[in-house]
């Protein structure tokens, strides 16, 4: 099932503001603040964030489930990093923290698991290119 998002922006880069839709039911508005200086509204960062959040999250319960151990729980926040390299605006690290209420595992599996998650899901798959990936992962 493929999935769709579109944006518009209009005017120049620093002046100019955008909007973005994702599925049915996600939009919001960015703007050269909101991505480079810490203004208000959403930037495409963000959203890379909440992709990677999300399907790690969810890559982690399929793999515990798989294993005989179903999560109750697995909440997972993503952190990216944009910083300027050779005067490019580039991502250079995505940062995820995961906690699992996961019934009869200890950490070392659940990290393992975790870890498994990490270097398969579709999303960490797609951005391999990132140059740091971390992850912290501990139950709850």
């Amino acid at each position: 099932m493929p999935a769709k998002a579109s944006a518009e922006w209009q005017g120049d880069l620093k002046s100019g503001s955008g909007t973005f839709t994702a599925g049915d039911s996600i939009g919001g508005e960015y703007s050269f603040k909101s991505r480079f200086e810490d203004g208000p509204g959403a930037n495409p960062e963000q959203l890379i964030a909440a992709a990677h959040a999300a399907c790690f999250s969810m890559a982690l319960s399929a793999a515990l489930g798989d294993a005989g151990t179903p999560a109750e729980s697995v909440k997972t926040a993503a952190t990216v990093t944009l910083r300027f390299v050779d005067g490019a605006p580039t991502i250079t690290a995505i940062a995820l923290s995961t906690v699992g209420n996961v019934p009869g595992i200890d950490e070392a599996a659940f990290r393992a698991a975790a870890q498994g998650a990490k270097e398969g899901c579709p999303v960490s798959r797609a951005l391999t290119g990132v140059p740091e990936i971390t992850l912290e992962a501990s139950l709850a």
